[in-house]
């Protein structure tokens, strides 16, 4: 079994930054690409940050300049810098990614928990 789990999260001001950890665990032969999503209350889930196997990425509109998507491949680990937050970045960010699993070298998608982001003055 594989398993995200998200990390980082918490209270921050307006204009502030917070670090997101997703940590990938289990039997995991490599992982490719991963995302991360967020999703506010009442709102759809959208994707704000792509990093593939390779190290390139890719934002949101609304994020790039702001939020630095990168990976470590020895710790299996996802990283979301977010700089400048804003009240409308509070929401649940969810780690997503692509595993290809050690034990029969298939790829599976995974999903983490969730990170809460609450901005407040």
């Amino acid at each position: 079994q594989v398993q995200l789990v998200e990390s980082g999260g918490g209270l921050v001001q307006p204009g502030g930054s917070l670090r997101l950890s997703c940590a990938a665990s289990g039997s995991i032969f490599s992982i490719n690409t991963m995302y991360w999503y967020r999703q506010a209350p009442g709102k759809q889930r959208e994707l704000v940050a792509v990093i593939d196997n390779g190290g390139g990425t890719d934002y949101a509109d609304s994020v790039k300049g702001r939020f630095t998507v990168s990976r470590d491949n020895a710790e299996n680990t996802m990283y979301l810098q977010m700089h400048s937050l804003k009240p409308e970045s509070a929401a649940g960010y969810y780690c997503h990614a692509i595993i290809v699993w050690a034990i029969d070298g298939r790829e599976y998608d995974d999903w983490g928990q969730g990170a809460q982001v609450t901005i407040s003055s």
